[in-house]
């Protein structure tokens, strides 16, 4: 008697299984993570249902910084600020105790940098309009010395000499903007761009403005000469170009 092996059944196909809908209590705390998501960045998140799979799925989230008030400079007047070079400001105290400028182009050059208009460089002054404006509070006090319009011209011409002023012509005076400036960064470097684009493309900018700030004794070196054949005539002090060779 023979055994017959039990027949085998033939397998079903395998199909993906459909994932079930989420339940109404995990719906509930998704919800709640999305909200609670949302009040902490500061808004809620918006959902929407997807109508292929019939889940909540996240739409956007918004970012909302809030404004950090910081407080704006306080000067004294009603003509604004500019920014300055600190090298430069305290170059003027020390070109005033050495005698590298005088007094009255100092005033000249402060007068022009506190007139400029905003983000130009430009000072529109003439120099009858700058002996004026200095002489201002003067023509006040009885007996007060004035500053006279040729003292301003000669004031100018060697500011220009300087690179601290240059002439613009038709009564407008541009300022060095790398030493004092009223306006953006941004607007400095536009007024710098256009200057650089007057010049020759073969041209060396350190030789020209608003390059090599004068007066020479900002740049000028001495060297003493102290060899003792000096004759007694001679002062001890004199100055003499010597190159060094060792």
């Amino acid at each position: 008697m023979t055994s017959d092996s039990p027949s085998r059944q033939p397998r079903r196909p395998y199909r993906p299984r459909a994932l079930s809908s989420p339940s109404a209590a995990e719906d509930v705390v998704f919800n709640d993570i999305l909200s609670m998501l949302g009040e902490q960045l500061g808004h809620r998140a918006q959902s929407v249902v997807d109508p292929r799979t019939g889940r909540r799925k996240l739409k956007n989230v918004t970012f909302e910084f809030e404004t950090d008030a910081r407080a704006v400079h306080n000067f004294a007047g009603p003509s604004g600020y500019s920014l300055a070079s600190n090298w430069f400001t305290r170059l003027l105290a020390q070109l005033l105790v050495a005698n590298g400028v005088t007094k009255s182009q100092i005033c000249v050059f402060l007068f022009v940098a506190g007139g400029q208009t905003p983000g130009t460089g430009i000072a529109e002054y003439t120099q009858q309009e700058i002996t004026d404006g200095l002489n201002e509070i003067a023509t006040k006090k009885p007996g007060a010395r004035l500053i006279t319009r040729p003292t301003v011209n000669r004031a100018v011409n060697k500011l220009c000499e300087y690179r601290w002023l240059e002439q613009a012509g038709n009564g407008r005076i541009r300022l060095n903007v790398t030493l004092w400036f009223q306006g953006t960064s941004a607007a400095q470097h536009e007024v710098l761009d256009e200057i650089k684009a007057r010049y020759p493309e073969d041209a060396d900018p350190g030789a020209l403005f608003p390059h090599q700030i004068g007066p020479e004794i900002v740049h000028h070196q001495q060297e003493f000469d102290l060899s003792p054949d000096l004759g007694e005539s001679q002062p001890q002090t004199s100055v003499r170009r010597k190159r060094r060779t060792g």
